[in-house]
This record gives structure tokens, sequence and C-alpha cells, in this order.
């Protein structure tokens, strides 16, 4: 008789606690379509993560408005400068081999001088480039590594600031394409590659930086807002294969085909898992990807201002919490994944497209959406 009384008030315990996750579900849900709709979002895919377990997915709006097709929480979207992450995971990895150390002279790593004309006696290290205290910038572009190269452009300074490398601060691309370069040059492996068979592959991930390696039908439409006609125009150039450019490519110099600086594309789910791996100290499922130590080297902040580590840096995106992730935009998307290792959550979300432009420290919808995900699914 005791023992049918304890799994009666257990079942209706469980019963209480399903019904009070469907209503915080609804009631989250009720609120990103508010979101949704003050900033003309296109669509969005949203991941929780709680106490290691994706808690949480669901997608809104459309993947393709020209052919009215919803978002799915399998579609692949290109998040952007979160892909930043993946290489400096990748170039870890090599940390731990022993084949490169941070400090260890970016010039000897790329093949080509990197010193700042103003400062020729100061080391510009691995380090710096990660971290984005390197002194260089993105007024040549960073399409194409000859802008800096001395060898290949007579403009090669005008790629510095005025600063002393390891004294400032400037977000900059060209940064993690060249990482990039000295993965391969480490390796001896296509930046794609490498990512995918021991990063992405290990974590069983779909996704990739090369678009020929994935499903091109999965593929999430960017949209581009113009302020002016408040028109969104799709951005087929997110997902050009450049075939052509990889047909001849030099291996340790041409990487930034594959866009290491933002380039990677795969889904708000699988981006949670990625990140899960990140806030539990390089494991997830089971699965070592970098050791507890690189795990924290990426996320201590070396440009400390700007809490800005090694392409992850801190954010109080929820006020009182210290979370720690990278943010993403391009070609009219938005992305943000951000985790709090003490309590063990994390969130993903992605749009493909909204009417408002990137705030200084966040995008203002996305901070929204984090901050309502949080309240209703982790905090109750």
């Amino acid at each position: 008789m005791i023992f049918k009384t304890k799994i009666k008030y257990l079942l209706i315990f469980l019963t209480s606690i399903t019904a009070m996750k469907g209503a915080a579900q609804s009631k989250v849900e009720e609120e990103l379509q508010g979101i949704m709709k003050r900033y003309e979002a296109i669509g969005m895919s949203v991941a929780v993560v709680k106490e290691g377990k994706i808690f949480y997915t669901k997608s809104f709006g459309f993947k393709d408005v020209e052919h009215n097709t919803p978002l799915s929480d399998t579609d692949i979207f290109r998040i952007a400068s979160i892909s930043k992450s993946f290489t400096s995971t990748s170039l870890m990895q090599q940390v731990e081999a022993g084949k490169v150390s941070l400090d260890d002279d970016f010039g000897d790593l790329i093949g080509f001088k990197i010193r700042n004309p103003k400062y020729p006696d100061t080391k510009i290290t691995l380090r710096m480039v990660l971290s984005h205290t390197s002194s260089i910038n993105d007024s040549e572009g960073y399409f194409n590594l000859d802008a800096i190269n001395p060898d290949k452009s007579p403009n090669w300074s005008k790629c510095y600031n005025s600063y002393e490398p390891g004294k400032g601060y400037q977000y900059c691309n060209l940064n993690f394409n060249m990482a990039g370069a000295v993965l391969e040059r480490l390796t001896g492996e296509r930046f794609d590659k490498y990512v995918k068979s021991h990063v992405l592959n290990p974590l069983k991930l779909n996704a990739g930086y090369c678009v020929d390696s994935l499903d091109n039908a999965r593929f999430v439409t960017l949209y581009e807002y113009n302020g002016a006609t408040h028109k969104y125009t799709p951005a087929p150039l997110a997902y050009a294969p450049r075939r052509e450019e990889i047909a001849n490519y030099k291996l340790g110099y041409t990487t930034p085909v594959f866009s290491p600086t933002g380039g990677m594309k795969l889904s708000a789910t699988d981006l949670a898992k990625y990140m899960t791996m990140h806030m539990y100290d390089g494991k997830y499922n089971g699965v070592k990807i970098i050791s507890k130590r690189s795990a924290n080297t990426i996320r201590k902040p070396v440009a400390k201002k700007q809490g800005y580590g090694l392409a992850i840096h801190t954010s109080d995106v929820i006020p009182g919490k210290n979370m720690f992730g990278h943010t993403g935009s391009a070609y009219g998307l938005y992305s943000v994944m951000f985790f709090d290792p003490k309590e063990n959550f994390g969130i993903v979300a992605i749009t493909n497209g909204c009417n408002a432009p990137d705030g200084e420290d966040m995008h203002p919808m996305l901070k929204l959406v984090v901050q309502s995900l949080y309240t209703n699914l982790i905090k109750q």
C-alpha cells in the first residue's frame, strides 16, 4: 500500500513537472515570436543547453521566403565570426601536440615578415593574433594574404595600427584568415579538412567550411536588410562554392578561400553541441577535443578591457552572469553563442535576417532572445 502511494505521488510530481515545462516553453515561444515581429525577422533557430544536455530547440519563420519554406532545426547557417573559435580550438590541438607555442613569432609561422613597421623590434605572436591584440587591421582587406605580405603588396604597412603589438585591441578578420594558414603549415592538411576530421567528426556534427562537402539543400538563405528601402535581399555569396579558387589552392596561403574567420556552416543545434564541449572544458559526450588547460586558455581574456581571449570572450548579456562565447554577423545573418560553465547552461540563437544592425556589445534582437530563453527555461 505504501509503495503504491509513493508511485502515485511520483506520477503526480512528474506530471506537474511536465506541465510546468510545457507552460514555460509556450511562454518563451510567445515571447520569441513577439521579439521577431518587433525586428521583422525572417527566421530564427535557437538551442538551449542545460547540465550538459540539449534541453530545448526550436525554429521559427522562414528558411527561404521566395519559396515559402519554413525553417527547421536541422537547417544549416553560415554562422559568421563564431567560426573563429573553431580555428583557435584547432590551433590549441597543435599547442598540445608540441608543434607550436602561443608565444612563437607569427612571421616564422606564416612564412613571411609580420612586423608592425612602427615597432620593428616587437615580436607579434600567435597569441596576439588569436586575441586581436596584434595591432593588425583589415584596412587592406582580409580575403587575400597578399594584402599584408611585404613581398606581394606595396601597401602592406597600412595593415598595422599605430600602437605597439600587445598594447592595444582591434577586432580584425585578417588575423584569423592568417591563423588558418598557419594551421595548414603546421599540419600539412587543408584547413577545412583538418577541422572536419579533428573537431567536427569526433563531435558528430553535420558541419563544415567547404560548401561542396555539405548538403546544399539544407542551407538557410540569408537576407540583408536595406534600411532606406525597408526591403530584404537574398545574399547568395554567403554560400559561394569558390570551386575555381579551390582547384588552384596553395596550402598555407590561399586559406581565406574557406574563411577561417567566418565561414563555418552548421545548425543551431549542432553549434550548441560544440558550445557544450567548450563549457565542459574540452569534452562532449565522452569525446575529448582539447584539454581542460587549453579550454581555459581559450576563455582567459588576453585583451582584458574587452574580455577577449582566443576567439572566446566574456559577456554580461544576462545581467549578473559572467558568460563566455562569441557573436557573428555577415550577409544579414546574426548569431550568438554564450555559456556559463559555473551554472552549466548555454544558449545559441541565429537569425537569417532582421531589421536592426549590430549593437555595440551584441545584436539587440538576439540579446532579448537570450534573456528570454534564460528567464523562462533556465532561471525557472
